[in-house]
């Protein structure tokens, strides 16, 4: 006698109980259940299209699926971990819905297409969201830019003062990390954007089926030309998972200046109260969890990319039960990158600048002898030279505390007769900055150009969202 599983003609026992909860993916895979509702949808009206099943068979099939969208969308449906996966409780509940024509529905597909097929869709329908907010944060930063034009602060290498530039530059930076996220992202679209619906087993079908027309329901823009690839490729779903670790990377990046910045020893920034948090044991603590947290969640989606190599790395063609491993990374990592883009976006928002601390600490760091340098290479003094003459000069300025704008001219003339009075307007740090105006430079009219080529690129892209 077989066992009473929608695959149990072949089987004479039960699985072992642990053995099925094991094997059983419901407890996450629900997450794909109007996906998988939507992909039966096109592929009955499909069966009915090309007559491989009855017109009144198709309709009380898509009216049966249709009202088991109603209950999902009410929270209405539940399921059961001895039907395995989504497809399986689906289709139990459709025939409790409609009777044994429900089992009408699977003719002409398998698992393995039905699966692939709510995995593109599931990404197809939120990648949308994931741009809109990365959308968001990216006019957020032009905005914040555009405010701060004329900003000082000190630029960093290896985190110690290098040269003094714009804050609108430092954003812009980002800026265009995100720009180039956005643009990472558009293209796994591509790859999203396929059908691999009607692919079936592995081996294609024999019934006539049209997998052009399903894959137009379902908003596909082409389909899987090899039956093999269809059902096996998991590429989108890595690319997604890559994309989103660069973009959680760039976050981090950010989140970690914001906890170093909004510190007693930086004061830079302070955090809005809406962003921060305090101690249970010390009342004066002003903490920035969120930021903290965001640099910490990167972490989480780095390991369900790396876990995803591993698994697809040993795989022979086609379906294996390891790709049953692909979804819930996937479901976690769109749980991770939405908040957090939408808490760093507020957050980034509402934080204000302490800009007189920003730009003191450009006049007395030492960030302007590259000016200095770059001062007597000008006046043609070999730029080693000049190098070597400027080292000198702030080794004896850190020994007796004076910055290279506190030494006199006569001073500044026994390292150089070169140097002139018009040297100390060019070591002001908004000299320093205003005149570095080479292409992408952090001078103010580049600055502006910047702001400008930024404002159209999201101009162009809100047609898009």
């Amino acid at each position: 006698m077989s066992v009473a599983k929608p695959w149990g003609g072949r089987f004479t026992a039960e699985n072992d109980q642990l053995a099925e909860e094991f094997g059983a993916s419901i407890s996450f895979d629900q997450e794909m259940a109007y996906e998988d509702l939507q992909g039966s949808l096109a592929h009955v009206q499909m069966l009915a299209h090309t007559k491989i099943l009855p017109a009144t068979d198709a309709k009380q099939i898509s009216n049966g699926l249709k009202t088991l969208m109603q209950q999902l969308k009410q929270g209405k449906l539940t399921f059961d971990t001895q039907y395995e996966d989504i497809h399986m409780n689906l289709e139990v509940l459709l025939t409790k819905e409609i009777g044994p024509v429900a089992g009408k529905l699977h003719t002409a597909r398998s698992r393995n297409d039905q699966v692939a097929t709510d995995l593109h869709l599931y990404l197809k329908n939120r990648l949308p969201e994931i741009q809109k907010a990365l959308f968001q944060l990216r006019q957020t930063i032009v905005t914040k830019a555009a405010a701060n034009v004329t900003t000082l602060m000190p630029g960093y290498t290896h985190l110690q003062h290098a040269q003094p530039i714009s804050y609108a530059h430092y954003l812009l930076a980002y800026y265009q990390m995100f720009k180039r996220d956005a643009e990472r992202l558009a293209f796994n679209q591509q790859h999203i954007d396929i059908s691999p619906l009607g692919a079936a087993a592995l081996a294609g079908t024999t019934f006539p089926i049209d997998r052009t027309y399903s894959a137009e329901l379902l908003g596909f823009s082409k389909i899987y030309e090899n039956s093999l690839d269809a059902v096996s490729d998991r590429d989108f779903v890595l690319e997604f998972l890559s994309n989103i670790s660069i973009l959680m990377m760039h976050l981090s990046r950010f989140c970690e200046e914001i906890v170093l910045w909004c510190s007693y020893e930086f004061n830079y920034i302070s955090l809005s109260d809406a962003y921060s948090t305090g101690s249970s044991i010390m009342p004066q603590k002003k903490n920035p969890d969120m930021a903290e947290l965001i640099r910490g969640k990167s972490g989480r989606v780095y390991g369900h990319l790396l876990g995803l190599l591993t698994t697809l790395k040993g795989l022979p063609l086609a379906y294996n039960k390891d790709l049953q491993e692909d979804k819930e990374g996937v479901f976690d990592t769109v749980k991770t990158i939405l908040p957090s883009l939408k808490v760093f976006n507020g957050m980034l928002a509402t934080l204000t600048l302490n800009k007189a601390k920003l730009s003191h600490a450009t006049e007395h760091d030492f960030s302007n002898a590259t000016e200095l340098a770059d001062y007597l290479a000008a006046k043609g003094l070999p730029f080693r030279e000049a190098h070597r003459l400027v080292g000198e000069l702030v080794l004896k300025g850190i020994k007796e505390k004076r910055s290279l704008q506190d030494f006199s001219l006569t001073e500044l003339q026994q390292q150089s007769p070169l140097i002139q009075n018009d040297v100390y307007q060019a070591l002001k740090p908004e000299v320093a900055v205003k005149r570095r105006n080479s292409a992408g430079g952090t001078g103010f009219t580049q600055i502006k150009r910047q702001l400008t080529i930024a404002q159209t690129e999201l101009a162009q892209a809100k047609t898009t969202i």
